[in-house]
């Protein structure tokens, strides 16, 4: 959905023990509708080079910790952000309209916490550095969201010097936009998407809405009927329209 709304746009999907120029993946048709999707391997080593998180990777991946890969996750992201700028989203989103007059913006998962599954910043821009060094300073491997959403609650409640996220919805050149732009369906309600919608409803749901994030993570092995009128079934038709075929095709 990135690809299709994009497609000026180079979209990068970087993953972790990618073989360096292996293309192969390019020859499954999903893929072939899409020129401007990139696979790139990700070497975690590498990206945090010059970055607060170098230090604490080299002690983290030699120890257990209950959340090392979605930590490892977070950590990732703000590297990328900080290094390379542009915008950062999970797998799990299905992209509704152009994002690329948004910069320096992060979303409002709930009515007391960030989220940084999106993400839309400048390269070096200080807000992410501080987020880096708080990552470090502040880290605690036993405490889920610690080093992600809470991360950039925290930070950004520094940031602005607020207490409340009510406070503000933005300062100092970072821009907080509401829950309905990437998050209209709180995680804990992750099985709206398996319901049946009306269209009218549909349009009416996500009408200030950039992307949708599906939380895969709550919804993985539940099993969607891809021609039913379920939320996510209709998202997949309207918005990601080579997959639904795909899934169709083995439905």
């Amino acid at each position: 959905s990135a690809a299709r709304v994009h497609p000026e746009s180079r979209i990068i999907v970087l993953m972790n023990g990618f073989v360096k120029n292996n293309f192969t993946l390019r020859k499954y048709s999903l893929l072939r509708c899409f020129t401007n999707i990139e696979f790139k391997p990700l070497d975690v080593k590498d990206l945090f080079v010059d970055t607060p998180l170098a230090d604490w990777y080299a002690v983290a991946q030699h120890r257990w910790e209950p959340y090392f890969v979605p930590i490892l996750s977070d950590a990732c992201r703000l590297a990328i952000m900080w290094k390379f700028g542009g915008i950062y989203l999970d797998t799990d989103f299905i992209v509704l309209k152009s994002l690329k007059n948004l910069t320096n913006v992060l979303g409002t998962q709930s009515e007391h916490t960030l989220n940084g599954a999106f993400l839309s910043f400048e390269s070096r821009h200080r807000f992410i550095q501080c987020c880096m060094q708080d990552f470090v300073a502040d880290y605690s491997r036993w405490i889920w969201g610690h080093q992600g959403p809470e991360l950039f609650t925290r930070v950004f409640k520094k940031w602005c010097a607020i207490k409340s996220l009510k406070s503000s919805k933005g300062c100092r050149g970072v821009t907080v936009l509401p829950q309905e732009a990437f998050y209209p369906i709180h995680w804990k309600d992750w099985r709206n998407f398996f319901e049946v919608i009306r269209p009218s409803e549909l349009s009416e749901l996500f009408k200030n809405t950039y992307a949708v994030h599906v939380w895969n993570k709550k919804s993985q092995g539940t099993r969607l009927e891809i021609t039913s009128k379920a939320l996510l079934a209709q998202l997949h038709f309207h918005y990601c329209p080579s997959t639904y075929e795909l899934i169709k095709s083995f439905q």
